[in-house]
């Protein structure tokens, strides 16, 4: 695991974290834990800017705001939204981020390097794990001398602003076209927050979905529907009509899940929906060379229902 700048290709189940640090105090004494955040969500990292008061903040963790380059910037002490006491033993850092079309920064006690890993280095949080930390945490990376541990930012940012994502309700028509055809969605999101809302907001347009945490649970339930279509002759949409994908997963990212899908003779006709608040102008690319049918950031949710539905129109050719 060592620091690198190498762009890195799409398919390959890798990914780049910014390694950061809280020093908190504790009753047993002070305290250093290790987190992480995907490097393609972050911007640049700062010294400590000049703030301005912000009028009636949402929670007492946003501390002001700041002016980047014309832009102004919320930030957030990661410290006091995660309801830890940050001790200041040094000049603290502020990670400026970019997801979902919106950029935020994050008060940190330190930044010490970026790691390239494999997704399958990432393990999931047990649901102990994720109770304990009111599901905060999408991803849990073992180093040997410590954990690093990798934060729901998009749940963080969402607890603050929750109107920040607006969905609006499907025509009457079109969840009576997605009734009819009974069509059956396989959702793939490590973040609980993001599966429940995609999952609502499908079988709100009467979807039928099956939900799974990461690209590896979603292959493994494409390789048994798969299975299935084969021993008993019936056809694969009997199952399965289309994939809505995360990108950021344990195990195997959604990159890799498409990549998957798209270089199996029997599944390549599956429509896949990458649905992922890192999906932008810069990025969009990366979708494309896997062979995502569409991409659709979480920033336009409202607009995932017409997005999957207009795959859908056209009944898909399966090849044996």
């Amino acid at each position: 695991m060592s620091e690198t700048n190498i762009l890195l290709e799409s398919g390959t189940n890798e990914l780049e974290i910014v390694e950061f640090y809280l020093d908190e105090k504790r009753s047993t004494g002070d305290y250093r834990g290790f987190y992480g955040i995907n490097v393609a969500k972050v911007l640049e990292i700062l010294q400590m800017p000049t703030l301005t008061d912000m009028p009636e903040v949402s929670h007492p963790s946003v501390l002001g705001a700041f002016n980047l380059r014309e832009e102004i910037i919320p930030l957030i002490d990661l410290a006091g939204w995660l309801n830890k006491s940050r001790v200041e033993k040094e000049a603290p850092k502020v990670i400026v981020t970019e997801f979902n079309r919106t950029k935020s920064a994050f008060l940190v006690s330190g930044v010490t390097r970026i790691h390239r890993i494999n997704w399958n280095e990432v393990e999931a949080p047990t649901g102990y794990v994720s109770s304990l930390t009111v599901n905060s945490i999408t991803g849990v990376v073992k180093f040997t001398n410590r954990i690093i541990f990798i934060l729901d930012m998009e749940k963080i940012c969402a607890d603050l602003n929750p109107d920040a994502i607006p969905v609006q309700e499907p025509a009457e028509a079109m969840k009576e076209q997605i009734k009819q055809r009974r069509i059956k969605a396989l959702v793939a999101d490590d973040s609980s927050m993001a599966r429940k809302m995609i999952t609502g907001i499908l079988e709100k347009a009467e979807f039928h979905v099956h939900a799974v945490e990461n690209g590896e649970l979603a292959w493994n339930y494409l390789q048994s529907c798969k299975r299935k279509s084969l021993d008993k002759d019936i056809p694969l949409q009997n199952m399965v009509d289309i994939v809505v994908s995360d990108i950021e997963m344990p195990s195997m990212d959604g990159h890799t899940l498409t990549r998957y899908i798209k270089e199996d003779p029997y599944l390549k006709a599956l429509p896949v929906v990458l649905c992922s608040s890192i999906i932008t102008e810069t990025l969009h690319h990366k979708g494309i060379s896997v062979g995502a049918d569409d991409q659709v950031s979480k920033a336009e949710l409202n607009e995932l229902v017409s997005r999957v539905y207009s795959l859908m129109r056209t009944p898909q050719p399966q090849e044996a």
